[in-house]
């Protein structure tokens, strides 16, 4: 177990910077959110059905670039440091935006898709960043203030572009461009390296492609069992994201000013609970205790969805699975105490790589769900049974993290 024991004074101002970085690559992909869809309508003739079809081709494609690169990104980061993955990240996301801003057809697009899987693979840079400069007891509250800069940036981030939209479509684009050049630009003035020359391990493709990247998690001590809860964790999560806009609509008549509000609720529940609450709880509790505390919460959360028959109802569940959120900075926490600092970066890439194919199965699973319990062919009407089958692997990755961490397991 790897503990660096960094100076304060620049672990914070390290930290300040990774936190800004993911903030302002979560702002920059969340403002293309409410845009894209009509600029691929555009570019199809006004076809609602194709441009179903091609949004979703995209969703894939990103996802799959995140499989594919992030156990690269990790390996080499491993190699050759943390500091010129994030800038080459930071650098290439901006150009890629400028890509997707003069895009003349939807074939230029789908590259800026591709590029965009590539180089927003590098936040798992970022989380073997923290690892290396956070001693071990601190990194749980660390990466907590990681998921406060998704909170905030998924809150933001399809608000603005919103906005810029309603001027000019591709407007989003050119700022998003202009965020991630202007932090990569920061970045190269004040980003110091997070890992010594003497702690770096040689970069092989047998590790860094993704079957050996998932192989590594495999062979780490006491992190295996974790990862299966990661997994699992993060396919249920797969409900939210890709039926919050459609179960609004369909269960509860909710319009766009509506979906809006939620949304900002959202981020303000997740702001709250990963920027204050992480690193209070994690200390009165430990990591093992929060983690299953979160776990417990989110299984309520979806039981709670589930079954509410009104939007008040959906509000009220959304306190439960923010606190559901205890989960991502104690589990990061756990598993990468577990692993040294050589290594980091390829076992945060295989994190990513598993987050990843939830990406690519989870929308299948969860949308086909929801439209067998809806189809009136059937003769039922059941909206709540996606977010039932995410209870239920909650559940199933709650008693399997009791078993992993159960007393007497190995845990270094």
């Amino acid at each position: 177990m790897n503990d660096p024991s960094p100076s304060s004074a620049p672990r914070r101002a390290a930290l300040v910077f990774i936190f800004i970085t993911v903030l302002l690559d979560v702002l920059a992909m969340g403002m293309i959110i409410p845009v894209l869809p009509g600029i691929v309508t555009g570019f199809l003739g006004g076809d609602a059905v194709r441009t179903a079809e091609v949004l979703g081709l995209f969703a894939t494609v990103w996802a799959v670039m995140q499989f594919v690169a992030s156990p690269v990104l990790g390996a080499l980061s491993d190699r050759y440091g943390r500091r010129p993955l994030v800038l080459l990240s930071n650098f290439g996301l901006g150009l890629d935006y400028i890509l997707m801003a003069l895009a003349p057809d939807l074939s230029w697009l789908f590259v800026g898709r591709l590029i965009s899987g590539i180089t927003s693979a590098s936040i798992s840079t970022a989380s073997a960043y923290i690892a290396d400069v956070t001693p071990p007891d601190k990194r749980a509250a660390s990466y907590g203030l990681l998921g406060a800069a998704f909170g905030v940036g998924f809150v933001m981030g399809p608000a603005l572009g919103g906005l810029l939209g309603d001027a000019n479509p591709h407007l989003p684009f050119w700022v998003a461009a202009g965020l991630s050049l202007a932090n990569a630009l920061y970045g190269l003035f004040v980003l110091p390296e997070s890992l010594p020359p003497e702690r770096r391990t040689a970069f092989a493709w047998k590790n860094a492609n993704p079957v050996g990247s998932l192989l590594l998690l495999r062979a780490l001590p006491g992190v295996l069992g974790l990862t299966g809860v990661y997994f699992v964790y993060h396919l249920a999560q797969q409900a939210i994201y890709n039926l919050f806009v459609l179960y609004g609509n369909h269960r509860y008549g909710w319009g766009e000013s509506t979906v809006g509000l939620t949304l900002a609720l959202v981020g303000v529940l997740s702001l709250v609970v990963q920027g204050g609450l992480v690193r209070p709880v994690v200390r009165a509790l430990g990591e093992r205790r929060t983690l299953l505390l979160g776990l417990s919460m989110d299984t309520l959360g979806f039981l709670a969805i589930a079954l509410a028959t009104t939007g008040i109802g959906f509000w009220a569940a959304q306190p439960l699975l923010a606190l559901g959120g205890f989960f991502g900075p104690a589990s990061q926490g756990l598993m990468s105490n577990r692993v040294s600092a050589g290594l980091q970066g390829q076992f945060q890439g295989a994190l990513a790589g598993l987050q990843s194919i939830t990406g690519i199965i989870g929308p299948a699973l969860f949308t086909q769900t929801f439209a067998f319990a809806i189809d009136p062919r059937l003769g039922w009407n059941l909206p709540g049974a996606p977010f039932l089958l995410a209870a239920l692997l909650i559940l199933l990755s709650l008693g399997l993290a009791a078993w992993s961490l159960r007393p007497g397991e190995r845990t270094a």
